[in-house]
This record gives C-alpha cells, structure tokens and sequence, in this order.
C-alpha cells in the first residue's frame, strides 16, 4: 500500500511537471508568432513591399502598380512622401488601407517662386502650352518644367511637381515586410 501511495503521489507530480511542461512550450509558441507577427509589421527600417492605386480627392486615377511589379521601398522617412510613409507604419503585411495625404505632406503646395517667365529665344522653337521641358537647375540638377503660357516674346514655365497642390488618396496593400 505504501508503494501505491508513492506512485500515486509520484504519478501526481510528474503530472504536474507535464502541465508545467506543455505551458511553458504553449507559451514559447504565443511569443514566437508574437515576434513573428511583430517582424511583419512596418517600422523604421523595415523593407517594404506595396501594391496601390494613387487618385485624386475626385477619384481620378493618377497612378497605380496592380497588376505590376511590387513598389518595394525601406522605410526610413526619404523614399515616399511623407503623409504615406505616415500612413503606412504599423500595418502588417497582408493588410490593406485608404490612406488620404494633404498636399502639404505630399508634394508640397504651389510655390510661385517656382513659376517663371523665360524669353523665347531660350525655348526650343514651337514651344506650346502643356509641352514638359528639361532643364537643368542651378545645383546641376535635372528639373522638369511645364508650359503653362506662351505670348509672343516669352513664356512661363512652371518647375513645381505635377502632383504639387494635390490632396492624394492611396489605396495600398502591403504585400511583403522584411
């Protein structure tokens, strides 16, 4: 009786054991697919891959990747314009958002300073409203210009971005995190 009475007991604490066992591996698991869910998530550093569709506040469609090759990019505050990066962190791969960027978190609001009026004899000839032209900026850069007028001695040039007093709206699916 006395052997029964240790095996039952020992039986009792390896019980016991076996509980504390399998609760500390469950736990390990909770905390591996916490970390793991956690590594997929966008921050600082992480390189990312997006599918989107950019349109303005009235839905017209200005840009979009569906269909295409992934825009993949490390975010860390200079690749994107800012409202998106904003927009993007914290989301998980997988996960999708409409996210809305003022102007002033995109490409900027209009600067007059970057409208200028040019003699024609510096254009190429025929120049018209709407054409795009290549310039080069005063620090060797390469800047774009578009025709916004043209009268009979000069024509104004607008160098701001295309997208430059726009509101935009992303709809993005994060494909991948790393």
């Amino acid at each position: 009786m006395r052997k029964a009475l240790v095996g039952a007991c020992g039986l009792a604490v390896l019980l016991v054991l076996n509980t504390a066992v399998f609760a500390a591996d469950a736990n390990k698991k909770g905390q591996a697919k916490e970390e793991k869910k956690e590594a997929k998530m966008i921050k600082q550093g992480s390189e990312v891959s997006i599918e989107y569709t950019l349109t303005d506040k009235e839905g017209n469609v200005l840009d979009s990747n569906k269909g295409k090759k992934p825009f993949t990019f490390v975010a860390n505050g200079s690749q994107i314009i800012p409202g998106l990066e904003k927009g993007i962190m914290g989301m998980h791969q997988g996960e999708e958002k409409k996210i809305e960027v003022a102007a002033k978190d995109a490409y900027g609001e209009i600067r007059k300073d970057l409208i200028m009026e040019v003699p024609l004899e510096k254009l190429p000839k025929g120049v018209k409203v709407g054409d795009v032209l290549t310039a080069t900026g005063a620090n060797g850069s390469v800047v774009q210009c578009k025709v916004k007028e043209v009268n009979e001695k000069s024509a104004k040039l607008d160098m701001n971005h295309p997208l430059a007093g726009k509101d935009l709206v992303f709809d993005v699916k994060v494909l991948e995190v790393k």
